[in-house]
């Protein structure tokens, strides 16, 4: 099992944040995959891309708002 450098937490709404840099990030919900390793990928609803590298969470930038499926 991996170490994870980064603090990340679960709200009771099911959707995960982090502290990555200064900030509070939103991770997303169902999407982020669990457990986390190294190498993992995945985009939350508002299009951010995040990369597990390292340990770390990394956010990889913003490739446009996924669409929605109702």
């Amino acid at each position: 099992m991996m170490e994870l450098k980064t603090k990340i937490w679960m709200t009771g709404a099911l959707e995960w944040f982090a502290y990555i840099g200064d900030g509070e990030v939103y991770l997303g919900g169902r999407e982020v995959p669990y457990p986390l390793q190294d190498g993992d990928t995945w985009k939350n609803r508002f299009g951010d891309v995040f990369r597990v590298i390292g340990g770390e969470i990394v956010l990889l930038g913003r490739s446009g708002r996924p669409g929605e499926h109702w």
